[in-house]
């Protein structure tokens, strides 16, 4: 059983790593969080210490690594995505390995920074992709690099489309900033350029068709594929038929006009993810390095209108 320590215990995604640090038979020493309304600790981890002021939870871990017994052997990161640099640095600094979530970090700059602390401390930086765990993308990954056995030159055509409706309260919270959340692009299509670039190669060119505070769209040219994306939280943006059936989310891919179905096998991704880590594997800095590096460039990008190969949806947008 190895000592956990959770930074970000309030966030949307905290309750997937209390979830994951149970599921794989560790146990949360200690969380923070500067909102203390966090009762779904109950549920997990009711002995866990719980702090709303940094300094203390820092001072706590401090105490904790001067002991075998108690030692911190992780420390999750939850926490907005402008402070996960920080927040790694400092776990790294306490003699803990980071598992932390995405995007990594918001400058690539920040990656080399941390190789160099990682080297320093003999501790390790995992950051969750877990879309390269999901058995539907294993599979896809498995199809196309048969397939380019035998015709390398191949280019794939992908559209890329995924709707995820956010309220009003979205853009009056840190994740409607760009400074702090990195925008769209990091907050809710890293994942996926990940997932496409570690399939279908790296990035040759990209554009930004569309670049609004709930909308980015553009093309990406990867080595064997050629991408049209459109990311949004506005609820108006989801199909007529599925805002029909209730639903507020839309998530599809499609190659070359096929649809790939992966919308089921979310729910467990994050307690493969740590499991994947504590049996040796997880996927590092230099794993993250390319999404990090393609929604980097997306903010600096100047929007080009309807030019070029966009994705279909900019019509209803522009």
């Amino acid at each position: 059983m190895k000592n956990f320590a959770l930074i970000g215990a309030s966030g949307y995604i905290a309750p997937r790593h209390m979830k994951a640090i149970k599921e794989t038979r560790n146990n949360l020493v200690a969380a923070f969080d500067p909102y203390d309304g966090i009762g779904i600790i109950d549920s997990n981890f009711p002995e866990a210490y719980f702090f709303t002021e940094y300094e203390l939870f820092e001072s706590f871990v401090e105490r904790c690594q001067r002991s075998e017994e108690q030692k911190i052997e992780y420390i999750s990161i939850a926490s907005p995505n402008y402070l996960h640099y920080s927040h790694i640095r400092a776990a790294l600094q306490n003699a803990s390995h980071a598992i932390c979530e995405k995007p990594l970090v918001l400058d690539p700059k920040e990656i080399d920074e941390l190789l160099a602390i990682e080297g320093r401390s003999g501790k390790k930086v995992y950051t969750v992709l877990q879309l390269r765990l999901h058995d539907s993308i294993v599979a896809l990954k498995k199809k196309i690099a048969d397939e380019l056995k035998q015709n390398p030159n191949k280019i794939y055509e992908i559209d890329l489309t995924y709707i995820t409706s956010r309220g009003r309260w979205y853009f009056a919270s840190w994740k409607g900033d760009e400074a702090k959340s990195g925008g769209i692009a990091s907050n809710i299509g890293v994942h996926f350029f990940d997932m496409l670039s570690w399939i279908f190669g790296e990035v040759k060119e990209s554009f930004v068709h569309v670049k609004q505070a709930d909308i980015n769209a553009g093309f990406m040219r990867l080595k064997n594929a050629n991408v049209r994306w459109f990311l949004s939280v506005n609820y108006e943006h989801v199909p007529n038929e599925l805002k029909a059936a209730g639903q507020r989310t839309y998530r599809s891919i499609k190659i070359n006009d096929e649809e790939i179905e992966f919308s089921e096998g979310f729910t467990d991704l994050h307690t493969k993810s740590y499991q994947d880590i504590l049996d040796g594997g997880g996927f590092g800095l230099e794993d993250a390095r390319g999404s990090i590096n393609i929604v980097s460039e997306i903010r600096e990008l100047t929007p080009l209108g309807l030019r070029g190969e966009y994705h279909p949806f900019c019509i209803k947008v522009t």
